[in-house]
């Protein structure tokens, strides 16, 4: 007999067909992520930028995606491609100019997209005129909007604290003979929120790209806002954290409650949020954090804050049905009114298919993945190339850009495998991503799983998505409904949605490569949904899955 555990028992709410006007549409909305240096390049440089994002538009509206998150195209040296501003309102020539972007936001909106693009407040380049005002002085206007410390006595830095690149948070500056703090790279510098002025530059900022039109904001590192004022070392961790660092990485062996993920920074998203509101605009963090799927309730509480927020919990290498499940349950008990945004892939980890589907991994995996994932309460995120099922790159060094891969090689490779540009048209030259010489090489089996290619397959991964996508907008209960997980051998999923005033939805998923079958009570009082292209079968209580099957079922009504 089959355990039904229920999750949570919120107050459902308005059907999808009230959606469209809700002010909460985002809850049943699916997030497209575009890196913009390995999208489409139009200008033969090797690099993508955001004329060829807007070139492609229409493939993305294709898939039936609501919101497209764009990586940061900024100003910037790009020691960290982009993620390191040197200029907050302006466009990096590399990707193009603020009327390539308005272009961009205009098609988007023509073809019902949403822009969301990412905030990257937390630290600056250090090449920011801000930064170098701050550090020409110790009396200049912006000498304390970065965090500025005196030595030890002994020439030391003043705690423990780690960067999660590697090496020490703290790096010597002589022109002012003191530390300054880079939970980055040294060319990152953290701003010092504790400042109310470096708070409204950014609000000011955000406000700037609102009123060209952006949708939201994807809020990069978002925990590391503010840092402790008393400067006091972080203990070490009761259990080194691998989900957000890799193992080899120190900055796993400390509990990092002194460098991030200080109370302070709740007060600040309240006002990010009411400056969204105004533009009925959305937000999303990135949670990093040792207990991040507290913080990500604490985060999107009460309606005031994120709208919603994510996790590593799910870009581990930890792909049992088990651990899904518990990341999920998790989070629906400590969340009182909070909203998640699950994704199982994106810019800063090892493509699914490689990570968890290992090296044999087939576009049925794929499939599978992505259905589960649309399947889940809360709002999907999808990284461009996992609807065509890309495996992680290869990658020898001496290609290698990636200053984590750099750094700790051969162990950790960096994200390069996962960056590596997106292949358009196998017949022509590196897939269609370029006329010169691409950033980053395309390997040969990502040529062979070409966007075209796949288009004109009706049993490929592309279509897949496209067609799940479409059959689940058809289902409040997947987008809108509350949660509840059945007890399942591995490697099988087992979940039911209900959404109140609409019968329930079952969806049982097998993750692995061998058929199994399974009994589910339940199972025998719904029918059996179609549409949604994964094969698998109910009769009888019983569910009969093939190797990376599924089975939706809908209740009956008496």
């Amino acid at each position: 007999m089959s355990d039904l555990r229920s999750v949570v028992n919120h107050p459902a709410s308005s059907l999808q067909a009230q959606a469209v006007r809700s002010p909460d549409w985002w809850r049943e909305a699916v997030i497209y992520q575009v890196y913009p240096r390995s999208f489409l390049d139009t200008n033969g440089d090797g690099v993508g930028d955001l004329p060829g994002i807007t070139a492609k538009l229409d493939y993305i509206a294709s898939l039936g995606v609501d919101i497209v998150w764009i990586s940061p195209f900024f100003t910037s040296p790009m020691r960290d491609f982009g993620y390191d501003v040197a200029d907050y309102c302006d466009v990096d020539p590399l990707f193009g100019s603020l009327a390539d972007f308005d272009a961009l936001v205009k098609r988007a909106h023509a073809l019902g997209l949403k822009i969301m693009i990412d905030q990257v407040l937390s630290h600056s380049s250090d090449e920011h005129p801000w930064f170098v005002e701050s550090r020409s002085s110790r009396d200049n206007p912006k000498s304390d909007w970065y965090v500025w410390v005196d030595p030890q006595a002994d020439g030391t830095p003043p705690n423990n604290w780690l960067s999660i690149f590697g090496g020490s948070a703290w790096q010597w500056d002589s022109r002012r003979c003191q530390y300054y703090l880079h939970n980055f790279l040294t060319s990152q510098p953290d701003m010092n929120f504790h400042q109310p002025a470096v708070q409204q530059a950014h609000l000011e900022n955000m406000r700037f790209w609102l009123e060209r039109g952006v949708d939201g904001f994807r809020m990069d590192a978002c925990i590391f806002h503010f840092h402790d004022q008393q400067l006091r070392s972080n203990p070490a961790a009761l259990k080194q954290n691998t989900v957000s660092v890799s193992a080899v990485n120190p900055y796993g062996m400390q509990a990092h409650i002194y460098d991030n993920t200080r109370p302070e920074n709740l007060g600040f998203f309240e006002e990010v949020r009411s400056l969204l509101n105004e533009y009925n605009a959305v937000s999303i963090g990135e949670v990093g954090s040792d207990d991040a799927l507290g913080v990500m309730a604490q985060y999107t509480a009460d309606g005031n804050k994120l709208h919603m927020a994510y996790s590593f919990n799910l870009l581990t290498n930890e792909k049992s049905a088990a651990h899904i499940r518990a990341q999920i349950e998790e989070f629906e008990n400590r969340s009182k009114d909070g909203w998640a945004s699950w994704s199982v892939g994106n810019h800063d980890v090892q493509r699914v298919m490689t990570r968890w589907g290992g090296p044999h991994a087939t576009p049925a995996f794929a499939k599978v993945i992505l259905a589960m994932q649309l399947a889940l309460k809360g709002t999907p995120c999808l990284y461009q190339g996992d609807e065509l099922a890309l495996t992680e790159a290869d990658l020898p060094y001496e290609v290698l850009q990636d200053p984590v891969g750099l750094t700790f090689w051969p162990e950790m490779k960096g994200r390069d495998g996962c960056r590596t540009p997106m292949p358009w048209d196998a017949t022509l030259p590196f897939a269609g991503f370029t006329s010169g010489k691409p950033w980053l090489p395309l390997p040969p089996e990502h040529v062979a799983s070409a966007a075209t290619q796949q288009q004109q397959d009706p049993a490929s991964a592309l279509n897949f998505l496209g067609q799940i996508i479409a059959w689940r907008k058809t289902l409040p209960q997947l987008t809108r409904g509350d949660i509840a997980f059945y007890d399942a051998p591995e490697p099988v999923l087992a979940l039911r949605r209900d959404l109140a005033g609409m019968p329930g939805v079952i969806a049982v998923f097998n993750l692995g490569a061998q058929a199994i079958e399974l009994e589910l009570a339940d199972s025998a009082a719904y029918e059996t949904l179609a549409g949604h292209g994964l094969p698998g079968l109910a009769a009888n209580g019983k569910i009969s899955l093939p190797a990376y099957g599924a089975w939706f079922g809908v209740q009956r009504l008496a």
